[in-house]
């Protein structure tokens, strides 16, 4: 039995699981995934988006051992090879960098449309493009706060960076047309240092007034 082992059983499951791993590999082509036992029947997959933010995704599976971390690449094949098993290589845990949001913790603060979502981060993408330096967006435009949301007593602030690793982990799908759908929301949730907004694909979980911490957890 090897010390090392994911298992994904519907093949639907590994081709979202894929998806998620594709988006992650776009940004940071040397990304590394960690994968967390969640219960006796799911994992949570996490992913650098290098906006200082983690996405998230649950998938139904099994991890051994409960917490481990796979090269993205390396994951991707085996996601991708048509087995359950997953190949998920080399321990990676010293390339991982930031803690965890804690498990349990989080308040519902207020639903937003996804489509409000979707158009700042085309908005902020128009203005990367014009403002766009050798390394990428202005800080300045990553650091802006964008949307205040409030509800049962906490207001959150949502930055920027935090709406672009949203769109580009391809959570919040494209309105269809100009038709305002707004049944289609993300969740805002807050934990005492933790912004996570949850949408129809996945999480984005991003502290709240800085970066992610320099350390493993």
């Amino acid at each position: 039995m090897a010390d090392r082992a994911l298992t994904v059983p519907d093949p639907a499951e590994r081709t979202n699981l894929a998806a998620f791993v594709t988006r992650a590999l776009r940004l940071d082509e040397a990304a590394v995934i960690r994968v967390r036992r969640r219960d006796d029947e799911h994992v949570t997959v996490w992913a650098p988006t290098g906006f200082d933010a983690l996405a998230t995704r649950v998938a139904a599976g099994s991890v051994r051992p409960t917490d481990l971390t796979a090269a993205g690449d390396v994951l991707l094949s085996g996601l991708t090879g048509g087995t359950a098993d997953i190949g998920v290589g080399y321990a990676m845990d010293s390339a991982w960098r930031g803690a965890l949001p804690p498990d349990t913790g989080f308040v519902h603060v207020d639903d937003v449309p996804a489509r409000v979502l979707f158009e700042l981060a085309r908005r902020g993408a128009d203005l990367a493009q014009q403002h766009a330096g050798p390394q990428g967006p202005p800080t300045s435009l990553l650091g802006q706060k964008v949307l205040e949301v409030s509800g049962g007593g906490v207001e959150v602030t949502v930055e920027m960076r935090t709406v672009f690793a949203l769109s580009a982990m391809g959570f919040v799908p494209e309105p269809a047309g100009d038709t305002a759908d707004d049944t289609e929301v993300v969740r805002v949730r807050a934990a005492a240092t933790w912004l996570r907004l949850d949408a129809r694909y996945g999480s984005i979980c991003a502290r709240r007034g800085g970066g992610l911490p320099l350390f493993t957890t």
